[in-house]
């Protein structure tokens, strides 16, 4: 359906066309997809996006989004690179606004190992081709079969054997085959007489034909003739009575725009009925309703968001008691900020400040140990024979006689001991990663 834009918009308030860039505005955007939905019309950049929720298309028909730059969820796995033996998958995520921060360094996409099969099929061999069968018929021509196995050797690991497993010929039994009759097809109903019902008339009938001639009887050796009637005939029933055809009444007038911000919709309805279609008229042609863009010159809420939370701040006594390098927890705290919101949106949602129990360990000395090995880390780089992942054990403080050996909750650079312990670290080839595209 074709939408126009109206300079008359919500309460008789004439907006004068907008100097920004024209866009098609849609008032909807999946943050999954990076899809517009639910077009609007052709607006002004500028007034489409007085809707942050709201998404339009430039000339080059990529969809974009009228909120703060958000990325998307991460995609599902993909496929394994290779349908047996190790591989990698890989997954994306987008970024849909101006530029999203990456404070976390996660990137665009990651690459995994896996494996979708352990070991790759092994084609078999054909046996040799077994005796002819008899041929399919008693007279005249058919066909005859004969069959092989994929036994030598037996494929392996969901491997098969290459061509096929059963061959056909023809064969004649030089024996002639009487042919017997067979109707075609019924043909089309002959037309009724008249095509409108008038009372206390009886009706007319229509008649179709059929040939004994699919096939026909042959003559040596003789074939049966057709059973039955060629003619057929039935009442021409259920006429209809002459059509009166339906036209449409007047354009009602539009509703209200259909949003109190940004761009939205107006409707107008018609009925059919000037008159109704009845014994089998025609329907009215056309639409029922048309839709036509609207603008409220009013900016929609820009709801509040929090920014990241801020570094932990120093590990604090909870009394005058000395916590420093002492077996004693302490308390500390770190806060966030909210981006606030405009035109009206609500404040962000939840605590600006947090706290934490803490252990105070700076500049203490301290014994170090062996950490756990890391998890594997993802492929890198992302594509190319040279992909690799790593893992690694780092010395770090000897926490043991700690309540808490989370190492998060510690505060503080102490000295640390790593004479005796040597830290490690290892690498695992990727395989069968993508080839580097130019």
């Amino acid at each position: 359906m074709k939408l126009m834009l109206w300079g008359t918009v919500l309460l008789g308030i004439y907006v004068q066309q907008s100097v920004s860039q024209m866009v098609e505005c849609f008032s909807s955007f999946s943050l999954s997809t990076g899809k517009c939905g639910d077009l609007l019309g052709s607006v002004g950049k500028n007034d489409c996006c007085m809707n942050p929720n709201y998404g339009y298309k430039e000339n080059n028909g990529v969809c974009r989004f009228c909120g703060v730059a958000t990325w998307s969820e991460w995609t599902p796995w993909g496929e394994c690179s290779v349908s047996c033996t190790e591989g990698v998958t890989q997954r994306r995520r987008f970024c849909y606004g101006n530029e999203c921060n990456d404070t976390e360094m996660l990137g665009m996409i990651q690459t995994k190992p896996c494996v979708k099969k352990d070991c790759c099929p092994v084609e078999g061999g054909w046996s040799e081709w077994g005796n002819w069968q008899q041929c399919s018929v008693t007279c005249a021509h058919g066909i005859k079969k004969r069959r092989r196995t994929c036994s030598e050797p037996m494929p392996q690991c969901g491997g098969s054997c290459s061509g096929a497993e059963e061959e056909t010929a023809p064969c004649s039994t030089e024996t002639i085959c009487p042919t017997h009759g067979g109707w075609s097809s019924w043909g089309s109903w002959g037309p009724c007489p008249v095509t409108c019902l008038f009372e206390g008339r009886s009706p007319e009938k229509e008649v179709r034909r059929r040939t004994c001639t699919n096939p026909a009887p042959s003559m040596a050796p003789r074939g049966n003739d057709c059973e039955g009637s060629n003619i057929d005939s039935r009442p021409c029933s259920e006429l209809p009575f002459c059509p009166v055809d339906g036209n449409w009444g007047a354009w009602s007038g539009s509703t209200p725009c259909s949003v109190t911000c940004g761009v939205g919709l107006q409707t107008q309805s018609r009925v059919c009925d000037s008159p109704k279609p009845t014994h089998g008229g025609r329907q009215c042609r056309g639409e029922e309703q048309k839709m036509d863009v609207c603008t409220v010159p009013v900016h929609c809420p820009i709801n509040g968001v929090w920014g990241e939370w801020a570094k932990w701040g120093p590990c604090k006594p909870p009394s005058t008691r000395k916590i420093r390098c002492n077996v004693r927890e302490g308390n500390r705290r770190r806060e966030r900020f909210c981006v606030e919101g405009q035109h009206n949106g609500t404040l962000c949602d939840g605590e600006i400040l947090q706290h934490g129990s803490c252990y105070d360990i700076q500049d203490c000395p301290m014994a170090g140990v062996l950490s756990e090995w890391s998890e594997w880390s993802f492929c890198k780089p992302d594509c190319g024979e040279n992909s690799e992942r790593t893992r690694e054990r780092k010395c770090v403080p000897d926490v043991s006689k700690y309540r808490s050996q989370d190492l998060s909750i510690f505060a503080g650079e102490p000295h640390l001991n790593c004479e005796d312990v040597e830290p490690e670290k290892e690498s695992s080839q990727c395989k069968n990663v993508p080839v580097c595209k130019n």
